[in-house]
C-alpha cells in the first residue's frame, strides 16, 4: 500500500503533440526517504544505489532536509572518500544514485520513437571538489544491447583548468564531449535543469541549466539530428546522484549533493478504440 509519506503525481495532459504522462517526485519530510523514492519509481522494488554496506554507522546516505533557499524538503545526497565504495561491489568507485529500471511503470522506460523530457534541480556545495577523474550527477543509460554499459548522456564534473560541468554522449561505447560550462557557475546555488530527448537512430536531444537565483542560463545545448538509441537496447533510463572514481582520492573530500523536484514526462501517440 502507498503511504502518505510521498508526493507522487501522474499526470495524464492532452496537448496538440498526443498524450503526456508525467511522474514527479518530490521530497516531503525527513525519515523513509528510500521507501519513498521507491514508491515513485519502482513500487515494491528497489532503486536506490548506495554504500550504506560499507557504512552502516552513518546511516543512509540520502536523507530529505529542509532548504530555506527552496523553502521546501529536498533530497540530500552523501558521499564520503572514506569507507564509502560502490554498494560492496566495487572498492575503486562510489555511488550515491537513484535510477528507473526494469521493475519500474513503464511510463518511467523510454523506448525507440519516444520523446521524454526530464526535469530536476540541484545544488552544489561551494567548495565542491573535483578529480581528473569521473564524477557523473546524471546519465542516461541504455538496458539492453551490447553497449549498455556505457551512459549516452552524462552529466560529469571535471577538474581542469577551470574546473568545468561536461556534456558527455556516445551511441557505442566511445564518448565525447558535447558542451561545457564552468563548474564555478554551479557552486552553491540552485540550477534548474531541463533535458528532451526523442529516442531514436535519428533522435534529437536538448539541454537548459538555468540558475534560480539570477535566472542565468549556464548550459544551453541541442541537437535535432542526433543518434540517441544504443543498437539492440530494450529501454533507456536516467539516473541521478554521486557517481565519482576514487582513482585520486587525494583530490577529493566528504561532498553533499542537494537534489530536488524530479520529473519524468513522457509522450505517446494518441490512441483511438474501434
Amino acid at each position: 500500500m502507498l503511504t502518505s509519506r510521498f508526493f507522487v503525481v501522474l499526470i495524464i495532459l492532452l496537448a496538440s503533440q498526443g498524450l503526456r504522462a508525467q511522474v514527479i517526485l518530490e521530497a516531503n519530510a525527513p525519515g523513509n526517504t528510500y521507501e519513498d523514492i521507491n514508491a515513485v519509481f519502482a513500487p515494491g522494488y528497489d532503486v536506490v544505489e548506495v554504500p550504506d554496506c560499507a557504512h552502516p554507522e552513518f546511516g543512509r546516505h540520502i536523507s530529505e532536509v529542509f532548504d530555506t533557499e527552496l523553502n521546501k524538503n529536498v533530497f540530500r545526497f552523501m558521499a564520503h572518500v572514506m569507507p564509502d565504495n560502490d554498494r560492496c561491489k566495487k572498492q575503486d568507485r562510489q555511488r550515491i544514485e537513484i535510477k528507473t529500471y526494469g521493475n519500474s511503470p513503464e511510463q518511467l522506460k523510454a523506448t525507440e520513437g519516444e520523446t521524454v523530457t526530464y526535469r530536476w534541480k540541484f545544488k552544489l556545495a561551494e567548495g565542491f571538489q573535483t578529480s581528473s577523474s569521473f564524477t557523473h550527477v546524471h546519465q542516461i543509460k541504455s538496458v539492453g544491447g551490447p553497449f549498455e554499459s556505457m551512459p549516452m548522456f552524462t552529466l560529469t564534473l571535471r577538474n581542469a583548468n577551470p574546473d568545468h560541468l561536461e556534456l558527455r554522449y556516445t551511441a557505442t561505447n566511445d564518448q565525447n564531449t558535447l558542451a561545457k560550462a564552468d563548474l564555478a557557475l554551479f557552486k552553491g546555488t540552485w540550477v534548474d535543469v531541463t533535458e528532451t530527448i526523442t529516442f531514436g537512430d535519428s533522435g534529437s536531444y536538448a539541454i537548459k541549466i538555468t540558475s534560480i537565483e539570477s535566472g542565468k542560463l549556464l548550459l544551453d545545448y541541442h541537437q535535432d539530428h542526433l543518434d540517441t538509441w544504443q543498437n539492440g537496447a530494450e529501454f533507456a533510463r536516467p539516473k541521478w546522484g554521486i557517481y565519482r572514481s576514487l582513482k585520486h582520492p587525494e583530490a577529493l573530500r566528504d561532498e553533499t549533493v542537494l537534489f530536488a523536484d524530479f520529473s519524468i514526462a513522457e509522450r505517446v501517440s494518441a490512441t483511438t478504440e474501434d
